[in-house]
């Protein structure tokens, strides 16, 4: 009896051994989860970048950052705010979102979806978003709402926006010491914006590392996105050298974001997060074609005497167009140990791969019937995995409220193949020939315009049920000033504390 029970004792106690042993691997295994730093800029598109052979915009530590990433030479978005967003966030075709405008109730992503936090959420991450949310600023559509942990961020597409709808920043709110929104409730702060977002999502980051906790940080910055303010001292080098204020604005916000860039690949060191954190940069549409001058025309003298003109990488198109140079942005990947630093993938590759790559690296499942894109994972892991070609689309949208969809559906759209751009019905450009888009060669492939154009309007025709915005009404208020009013009459807007890097 006596034997019996010593060995029931050792049974039991094997059995918690072998429990606690089981607990100590799932949290290792927890433990091991890569964290993901999403940074986007607004506007930037793909050529100011010193790496993307700009001549005189200086980006030391963005060019760090490509050279230790790979790089997706082709990476196409939408032409503008919103629709790349919302991509982003749902891994399909942001008109499948019910984007087809930046602005007038056509910006708000359908409530009917599961976004990226919330996918990330059933794998146990965090997740927070800093800056630009512009998917919807009426309640129910706040990402703090939608699956976010943290979200600290300014209304509408843009600091101090405001429109005859829902679509607004807070009221007369300015890119210095702007009014923010943290997790529902306003917030003044002190600084510049980016330098802003930059610091609240590195406190946050530093929280989430103290806590053992996988974290998605997606850093969104207004930046340099109009009006084109940037800091003195970043605009100053620009100003005199001759530019205009509007284009010192803009080139000295794209400097300064690349100080911050640098602050943070400083402090990942510094908190030894590169060898368990997938790190992106991208921009969310092709250049302006505000601040970033007008192309052709003289900016202004380097000290040489030598001229400076607007940079588009030889791109065909800027912002708002469904040429490669209104979608083409920046995409680096770093995951130091992972994968392979200085090289370069040409497969064209799409916002709509990142919500299934995110799921994919973080062992989460996909929404069901949602996700169009695909886990970029194998590219990324391996320079010859397998890659079949595939058909991108693009539309602007931005037809008038009210007006048929169905009107717009031959008019500012591209459909985009691995080798081929086919563009407004009436242009096929060969991009591996041609990337500069100057030759048509619509009549020489009439079978091959005929393939895309049946392609493109079954896509179409499949899209259209899902613009769910185009009969909303505008919104009497505008949700960010009324709650701003509200709080001022109450509690008061209590100032920001950064936090200590």
């Amino acid at each position: 009896m006596l034997r019996f029970r010593h060995a029931l004792v050792a049974l039991l106690l094997g059995c918690v051994c072998f429990g606690l042993l089981g607990l100590r691997q799932a949290t290792a295994a927890e433990a091991k989860k890569p964290n993901i730093i999403l940074i986007m800029t607004d506007d930037q598109g793909y050529a100011p970048v010193g790496r993307h052979g700009h001549p005189w915009l200086k980006t030391p530590n963005l060019d760090t950052l490509y050279d230790t990433s790979t790089r997706f030479t082709r990476f196409l978005v939408s032409p503008t705010c919103s629709p790349t967003r919302s991509a982003i966030m749902t891994g399909r075709h942001p008109m499948r979102n019910g984007i087809t405008h930046t602005i007038l109730e056509r910006e708000r992503m359908t409530l009917n979806a599961t976004i990226l936090p919330q996918v990330l959420h059933e794998a146990g991450y965090k997740s927070g978003i800093f800056g630009k949310w512009h998917l919807g600023d009426e309640e129910p559509y706040q990402p703090h709402k939608r699956g976010f942990d943290e979200a600290f961020i300014h209304g509408a597409g843009g600091i101090g926006q405001a429109y005859d709808c829902s679509c607004a920043d807070a009221p007369n709110n300015k890119y210095f010491s702007p009014t923010i929104r943290h997790n529902g409730s306003f917030v003044k702060t002190e600084g510049f914006c980016t330098d802003i977002f930059f610091t609240a999502a590195l406190g946050w980051i530093k929280e989430q590392q103290e806590a053992n906790q996988p974290f998605f940080a997606y850093i969104a910055t207004n930046a340099p996105h109009g009006p084109f303010i940037a800091p003195e001292k970043n605009a100053k080098r620009f100003t005199d050298l001759g530019f205009t204020p509007e284009q010192a604005g803009f080139y000295g916000m794209i400097e300064n974001i690349d100080e911050n860039m640098g602050q943070l690949l400083a402090k990942m060191d510094e908190w030894n997060l590169f060898e368990n954190t997938m790190l992106i940069f991208m921009s969310d549409n092709g250049m302006t074609g505000g601040g970033s001058g007008r192309m052709g025309k003289q900016m202004g003298t380097l000290p040489d005497g030598t001229p400076m003109y607007p940079y588009n990488a030889d791109m065909r198109g800027l912002k708002g167009s469904p040429d490669e140079g209104g979608v083409r942005v920046p995409f680096f990947v770093r995951w130091d140990g992972h994968f392979e630093s200085g090289r370069d993938i040409d497969y064209i590759a799409a916002h709509i791969d990142i919500l299934p790559t995110l799921a994919d690296l973080s062992g989460a499942g996909l929404p069901e019937n949602q996700v169009e894109g695909r886990s970029l994972l194998p590219l990324l892991k391996n320079a010859k995995a397998d890659w079949d070609d595939r058909f991108l689309f693009t539309h602007v949208g931005r037809w008038k409220t009210g007006e048929n969809p169905d009107d717009s559906q031959w008019k500012k759209f591209a459909v985009r193949s691995q080798r081929y751009r086919f563009v407004d019905n009436n242009a096929l450009y060969d991009m591996q020939e041609d990337p500069s888009q100057t030759k048509n060669i619509i009549d020489q492939h009439p079978e091959l315009v005929a393939e895309y154009r049946k392609i493109y309007d079954e896509w179409w025709k499949a899209t259209r049920p899902l613009m769910v915005n185009e009969t909303a009404e505008m919104s009497p208020v505008r949700p960010f000033h009324e709650l701003h009013r509200k709080q001022l009459e109450t509690t008061g807007i209590p100032d920001w504390q950064p936090p200590k890097l």
